[in-house]
């Protein structure tokens, strides 16, 4: 079975950072492209950003760019999204997906609020 399950959200201050981790399993991850999903309260969900599966091309949402970063250990089958100057409005369950801009959530998510 395939089994996404993001980690590493929290409660944190604007401006604040925190580094989500989501371990995969059950699929062949090294060969598969890697999206971050999210859903903000009462918002459509977003493709955040996705990576390739050699991690030669990157995506990242407009409210994304510049402040977050996607990236990947094959060997660990692990997909990490550094997030940097978060804001309150960054505030959603982030989920991991398997895909190039896929806004499917599947899996565990984790919860990031960001609030003072």
């Amino acid at each position: 079975d395939v089994q996404l399950q993001a980690s590493g959200g929290g409660l944190v201050q604007p401006g604040g950072s925190l580094r989500l981790s989501c371990q995969a399993s059950g699929f062949t991850f090294s060969s598969s492209h890697m999206t971050w999903v999210r859903q903000r309260p009462g918002k459509d969900r977003e493709a955040v950003s996705s990576i390739s599966d050699a991690s030669d091309a990157w995506y990242y949402a407009d409210s994304a760019k510049g402040r977050f970063t996607i990236s990947r250990d094959n060997d660990k089958s692990t997909l990490y999204l550094q997030m940097n100057d978060l804001r309150p409005e960054d505030t959603a369950v982030y989920y991991c997906s398997i895909g190039w801009r896929t806004e499917n959530t599947r899996g565990q998510g984790t919860q990031v609020t960001v609030s003072s």
